[in-house]
Parts: C-alpha cells; structure tokens; sequence
C-alpha cells in the first residue's frame, strides 16, 4: 500500500531535518568562547589569590613604590596584544620582548615580583595559574596594598606565546600626549573618558623619572604653578643626559598613598606630566577632574570599574595561548 503523504509533501520535512542536522554539526563543531569568572580557581587552585595576596603585601611592604609600578605593569601589558602578560616576555631567538619599547625600556618594572609570585603559586598548583591572571590580580592586591579600592578579579586568562613590540609605541600612552590623543588611544581599547580619568588617576602613588618631566618644568608654560616647577628643578636640571634617571613623586602631598589628591593637584596646576595635567586644562575632562578632587569614593568606586573593564581587553582563553611555566619565557 503507497504512503498517504504523496512524496512531495515529504520533502518540506525532510529538508528541515537536514537543515536542522548541518546546523547541529557546525555548532558542535564550533571552537567555544571561554569565558572569565572570578571562581576559575576556585577548584584547580583554591588557595591561588591568597598566595598571591600574601606576596605582594610583603614585596609592597618592602618597598611602597612597587603598587604603583605593579599596577602600571598590569595596565601596559593590557593595552598592547591584550592581557596575555607578552609584557613579561624575554628577549629569545622567537621573541622580541616589550620591555625595549620606548615606553617600557628603563621604566616598568617588578618583574622579579611576579616571577617570585609565579613560582609560589607553580609550587601549589603546577601548570594551572595564567602569568596574565598573576598580573591582574597583582594589580588589585597592590592598590589594596596602599589603601586603594579593592575589586572582583576575573579570571581565566591565559599566556600568549607572541610579543607585541612593534605594537607597543603605538598602543602605550606617553607623557607628551596632549588630551585628544589620550581620549583617542584608550576609545580604542574600549574606555571611555571617564575611564580614562578614572585610571590615570594611579597616578595618585609612584614616581616618575625626570627625563620625563623635564620639558613640562623647564618651559615656563602657563598651566603649571610657579613654585611647583622651581621646587621640581632642582633635582632635574634642564640638560639632557644630567639627572635623567632622578625621581620625583607623581603625587607631591601623599605619594604612597592611594587617594584622590592627585586629581587636587592638578586643580592647583602642579601635575608632574604633561599627560597629567592635560586633563585639567580647560578642556573637557576639567568636571571629572573636578569631581573626582571632591570625591575620594567616587573615583575609587570608578576606578576599580575601569581596572575590570581594562582587565577584558582581549584576553587569550579557552586553548588559546598557554600557561607559561615560568613567566618571562615562553614553554
């Protein structure tokens, strides 16, 4: 006996059937976005943050400094190839390491920490903590550090096998930037103004190397205070090459102190950079700023958004990259 459904009313059914099976395969198929999550660890790896909590406390209470330069750290391997810790990275017969670009040779620094970091954790859990997650979480541990906000950390990222150093002059900030290029430089990595504000007002704790500081001091412009510029001089002569490498607070009133003076500081015209003080100079970040110099909670409450926000430029997951055994070199 034929079928009751004549066969051309079977093909509709049959078509949809293989539709359906073919997107199936291809889905099942497909490569699977990781995601970040603050819990990553939570099985591999419970006591991962607190090892690292612990040894940046005390590398912070050795030298107070080293938050800033370890939030730094975090921040300039984010904007260059994403957060995959290539910062970290050697020079090797593959490797072309970012520490010799021109804003990073002679100028970040605490490797050492996050190497001594990265060896307490491999000595727990092999082969299971990201360099890039050691970084991130650094980052949040130092600001702590020195009375800074605290945030959720997610985690999951993993280490990339490349450098970015041909990257590195394009994508890292300098403290020649006037206010628009700022703007347009972090825009591009997804930040907003206001989140630029918001993070550069780190600047609250560390130094800053003369040579970098030298033209602002020495060329009588009009947006720095008079005093100010005097009392900088003295340690940073106007000759190139003499007292290059001579320190001063990026924050003159509570260097080692995450607060928002900073941001007061450049109210009064006494930014150390060119790059500070831009952004109160009569332009459009001069209301953030100004909020921010009456608020200490809300720039804190801002700033910890935008380090989550930046700790998701492009991170490495899922099998992408790798974990590296140890953080300056890659398996």
């Amino acid at each position: 006996m034929g079928s009751a459904y004549p066969s051309s009313s079977r093909s509709p059914f049959i078509s949809y059937a293989c539709i359906f099976l073919a997107v199936f395969f291809i889905l099942s198929n497909a490569p699977c976005e990781a995601q970040l999550s603050s819990k990553f660890y939570d099985n591999t790896c419970p006591k991962a943050l607190s090892t690292i909590r612990t040894a940046i406390r005390t590398a912070v209470s050795r030298e107070r400094r080293m938050a800033a330069s370890l939030i730094r750290l975090h921040f300039h391997d984010c904007f260059v190839q994403g957060c995959d810790a290539s910062i970290l990275l050697d020079d090797s017969a593959t490797i072309q390491s970012e520490k010799n670009a021109p804003n990073n040779n002679n100028s970040v620094r605490g490797f050492e920490v996050i190497d001594n970091v990265k060896s307490q954790v491999e000595s727990i859990c092999p082969g299971v903590v990201s360099c890039a997650d050691i970084l991130a979480v650094a980052a949040r541990d130092s600001s702590v550090a020195v009375g800074g906000p605290t945030w959720t950390v997610k985690l999951g990222r993993r280490d990339s096998t490349t450098s970015g150093l041909s990257q590195a002059a394009a994508n890292l900030p300098s403290f020649r930037d006037g206010l628009d290029k700022l703007v347009s430089l972090f825009s591009s990595k997804g930040l907003n103004t206001r989140e630029m504000v918001a993070l550069s007002g780190s600047h609250t704790i560390g130094q800053a190397r003369c040579v970098t500081f030298r033209d602002r001091i020495h060329d009588n412009g009009t947006n720095i205070d008079a005093g100010f510029a005097s009392t900088r001089r003295r340690r940073c002569p106007v000759d190139n090459g003499n007292g290059d490498d001579n320190l001063a607070p990026l924050d003159l009133v509570t260097p080692n102190s995450f607060d928002n003076n900073y941001f007061k500081n450049l109210i009064q015209r006494k930014g150390l950079l060119q790059s500070d003080q831009v952004l109160f100079n009569g332009g459009s970040t001069d209301s953030i700023v100004t909020e921010y110099s009456k608020s200490r909670s809300t720039f804190s409450s801002d700033f910890a958004a935008a380090m989550v926000k930046m700790g998701d430029i492009d991170p490495l997951t899922g099998s992408n990259g790798e974990i590296r055994k140890l953080c300056n070199a890659i398996n």
